[in-house]
């Protein structure tokens, strides 16, 4: 991430104001004081907004899983940019990595095996979640970062009480810090995605324009299903998201059409359409947002993240301290 530069314009637009404001509120503060600037990283993004008093609505907790139990559907790429996006535009946010292969970690510019503690400890060990955090150089922007040690998660769970309920009691301790938990998990089924949906509220379950993705939806629909008549936990939002989809096909077409009949009251309008800038984006740990926010991915994600977050009671924003 300290890779991530903005252009002026950028930078002006994603803290909602012209240049020419930009200049101007420079000139009247100390964020001018070393002269015209022409590049910025994401801190000063966080620096600016903490001296202008520029913050969103603030949006009332939510705790979101994306997860798909078929793999290769870009879940890691959709969900590590839509944090990112929702922590630049000012919104706290907690990304937690649930995949001992730390793709997310990855994604935001950290490598999951250079860390020393990671979810594993917080759910099996007892450590503090706050002895975990990354906080990311967007302070608006923290990480649970993950590596190869989650591989034994469920081992180590399983002889565990009330293990189905570990990372929501992780999650639930830090219920005031944040206004999104936004959560990568793996492509399985097991006590850690069990976890992980009992933890959240909203479900974001991406799929490919083809039919062995929808493979896993049927299990994981019954999975949800079981949860609420057993469990009582019942999910505020389950979004099927179209992810890399190309209309020019007709498997892609077809597969819209099938989604669109079986599970139409699930699938999310905005979709998300094939674009080789998120692999690029991803392989070099830089969201869409920051490595290319012009390109139809990051569009059609923004139009995503407009749709999935309309439904999120804002609250007044409370005063936020560096």
């Amino acid at each position: 991430m300290n890779e991530i530069r903005y252009s002026r314009k950028r930078f002006a637009e994603i803290l909602g104001m012209s240049e020419q404001a930009l200049a101007k509120a420079e000139a009247r503060t100390e964020l001018g004081a070393g002269g015209r600037r022409d590049a910025y990283r994401p801190a000063d993004l966080s620096t600016y907004r903490r001296v202008l008093g520029i913050w969103p609505e603030r949006a009332s907790a939510r705790k979101q899983l994306f997860l798909n139990f078929k793999g290769g559907t870009g879940k890691t790429s959709l969900s590590t940019s839509y944090a990112y996006r929702l922590a630049e535009l000012g919104h706290r946010v907690l990304l937690v990595d649930l995949d001992s292969q730390g793709h997310a970690t990855k994604c935001v510019g950290y490598e999951g095996e250079d860390q020393e503690k990671t979810l594993y400890d917080v759910l099996v060990k007892k450590t503090p979640v706050e002895e975990v955090l990354i906080r990311t150089p967007l302070d608006e922007l923290h990480l649970i970062p993950s590596n190869l040690r989650m591989s034994t998660i469920d081992l180590a769970l399983m002889p565990m009480s009330a293990r189905e309920f570990k990372l929501r009691k992780a999650l639930d301790s830090l219920k005031d810090d944040y206004e999104y938990m936004v959560m990568d998990a793996p492509p399985s089924f097991g006590l850690l995605n069990l976890n992980a949906i009992m933890a959240a509220d909203d479900l974001y379950v991406p799929v490919l324009a083809d039919f062995l993705s929808f493979h896993g939806l049927k299990l994981l629909f019954e999975t949800v299903q079981e949860l609420e008549e057993e469990l009582g936990h019942y999910l505020h939002q389950i979004r099927i998201v179209l992810n890399a989809f190309n209309p020019t096909t007709k498997i892609a077409k077809e597969a819209r059409g099938a989604l669109e009949e079986h599970y139409g009251e699930f699938l999310a309008s905005s979709v998300v359409r094939q674009c080789t800038k998120f692999a690029q984006s991803s392989s070099e740990g830089i969201p869409i947002f920051a490595f290319d926010p012009s390109s139809k991915g990051a569009n059609d994600l923004q139009a995503l993240i407009d749709e999935l977050t309309a439904g999120t009671e804002a609250v007044p924003v409370k005063e936020r301290s560096a």
